[in-house]
């Protein structure tokens, strides 16, 4: 099952960014140790847009390798960590990182940048220059993760 994942991911990386090399990160991000404080591009997230993207398995695949509470979402990824309490464990700007270019923090992770489009490698034509996700996309899923505290949002995630 993991090398069908691995596989999956592989294919997925390869559609959407491709596998990183060593780069600057996108000029709009102001990195701060190991965290983007200032939403991108000003923009607010909204949390049932942030949860849809996570759950959507064409648009952030995020559920290819996280599992998270979101239990009508079959066959949820045992790649990376969990998404429960992600909210209790990062704070907002280290999440933004996380999810705009995870890269920075781990130059080995298999997370692709989803907001860096610069310093990539084997980027398909049709994608290069493009964000994965957009500020708007990023800051969803950014205000999603931050409600998901100690278990409190999984539980009423779970009850519907």
């Amino acid at each position: 099952m993991r090398a069908i994942a691995l596989m999956l991911l592989g294919c997925a990386a390869g559609a959407a960014s491709s596998v990183q090399a060593a780069g600057d990160a996108s000029p709009a991000m102001r990195i701060d140790g190991d965290e983007i404080r200032a939403p991108l591009e000003g923009k607010r997230g909204d949390v049932a847009r942030g949860r849809a993207i996570v759950a959507n398995r064409q648009v952030g695949l995020c559920l290819l390798c996280h599992t998270g509470p979101i239990p009508e979402e079959r066959f949820q990824g045992n790649l990376a960590p969990d998404l429960s309490g992600a909210g209790s464990r990062w704070s907002e700007g280290q999440l933004r990182l996380r999810i705009a270019d995870a890269v920075r923090l781990n130059p080995a992770t298999i997370m692709p940048s989803y907001y860096r489009t610069e310093g990539l490698a084997r980027v398909s034509p049709a994608v290069q220059g493009k964000p994965i996700l957009d500020a708007q996309q990023i800051e969803d899923v950014v205000a999603y993760l931050r409600t998901l505290r100690n278990g409190a949002a999984e539980k009423n995630d779970e009850a519907k």
